[in-house]
């Protein structure tokens, strides 16, 4: 991929596709392509057709997605399921017959089966039951690996699949109940600590353990991939290291400044036990993660504490 090779970053005003634009943009690539949800609807095939036949690229990074957290999953089962298919469906479809010399496409670690051993290595893929909650997107971003992959096979295309654990940073999503478990803490206790709250209850009893990787390492783990990783399957992508919610729950009290109570709330769903990702394939590669959990989550509460929460 050269400096002046034209790059379509679909997915460029969420998380993680405004952190590869902002890397890209960073290593001096001249010719990215975006556009807007208006201006281009991935969920419609005619116009994502067109979109492709006008502007050609030449590699494209595959991160527009409908996500959300546990409550987003669990209640929006069928706009996960059908919404990701069509955006993916198209996209690799009419990369595929325009030509793309390269497409990544971004899952997620909720692809894995729900009590798979631990840590998640790629050979884990399809080998049990799915959790429940969260089933609908995990299906279709299995879909979107099992594409990249036949369209390898019977055409050629090199196209590859990566799979970030759970992620945080710029530009994430604070809706109070389609957010995901970082941003939905953060949130909680900023708000507590401005309304002088005796506590904040947390959903479920904090046991899970999960992994965060910051967005800006997920966009440098994604260029290096597409400049250096050109094989079928999965590649994991992630720190290699757990916390439990209730940790992690301490931890942004600690760093917001809340002095009150930290509650669970057992009645509501914990989800998959745990997700810890084997990340050893890509270590082998020559990536790591740069950025620790603590230095990541203050990275993003210096931009989002004086944010109107009303709003």
């Amino acid at each position: 991929m050269k400096k002046n090779s034209k790059i379509y970053v679909a997915g460029h005003r969420g998380m993680v596709g405004s952190a590869i634009l902002k890397l890209l943009v960073s290593k001096g690539y001249k010719n990215i392509i975006v556009r807007t949800s208006d201006e281009l609807d991935l969920r419609v095939q005619n116009k994502v057709s067109n979109f492709f036949e006008k502007e050609r690229p030449d590699y494209v990074f595959l991160a527009a997605a409908v996500v959300g957290g546990i409550v987003a999953n669990n209640t929006y089962k069928a706009n996960f399921i059908y919404e990701n298919l069509m955006i993916q469906n198209n996209v690799i479809h009419y990369s595929y017959l325009n030509g793309v010399k390269k497409l990544l496409f971004l899952g997620s670690s909720c692809i894995y089966p729900k009590n798979a051993p631990q840590p998640l290595n790629e050979d884990y893929l399809l080998s049990g039951k799915l959790e429940s909650t969260n089933e609908s997107y995990a299906i279709a971003k299995i879909s979107g690996v099992k594409m990249c992959d036949a369209y390898r096979f019977q055409y050629g295309c090199n196209f590859i699949s990566v799979m970030p654990t759970n992620l945080y940073g710029s530009n994430d999503n604070y809706h109070p109940k389609n957010s995901h478990v970082l941003p939905a803490l953060l949130r909680k206790f900023i708000l507590a600590k401005k309304n002088n709250k005796k506590s904040v209850t947390i959903w479920g009893t904090g046991s899970p353990l999960r992994e965060f990787l910051h967005s800006d390492d997920l966009a440098s783990a994604c260029l290096f991939l597409m400049l250096n990783y050109n094989k079928p399957g999965i590649i994991n992508i992630g720190v290699g290291k757990d916390i439990s919610i209730l940790d992690l729950a301490k931890t942004v009290k600690e760093i917001v400044g809340f002095k009150g109570q930290i509650l669970t709330d057992p009645k509501k769903p914990d989800g998959t036990p745990r997700k810890l990702m084997d990340v050893s394939k890509l270590t082998k590669l020559g990536w790591k993660a740069e950025i620790k959990l603590e230095r990541g989550i203050r990275m993003v509460y210096d931009e989002i504490k004086e944010r109107n929460w009303s709003n």
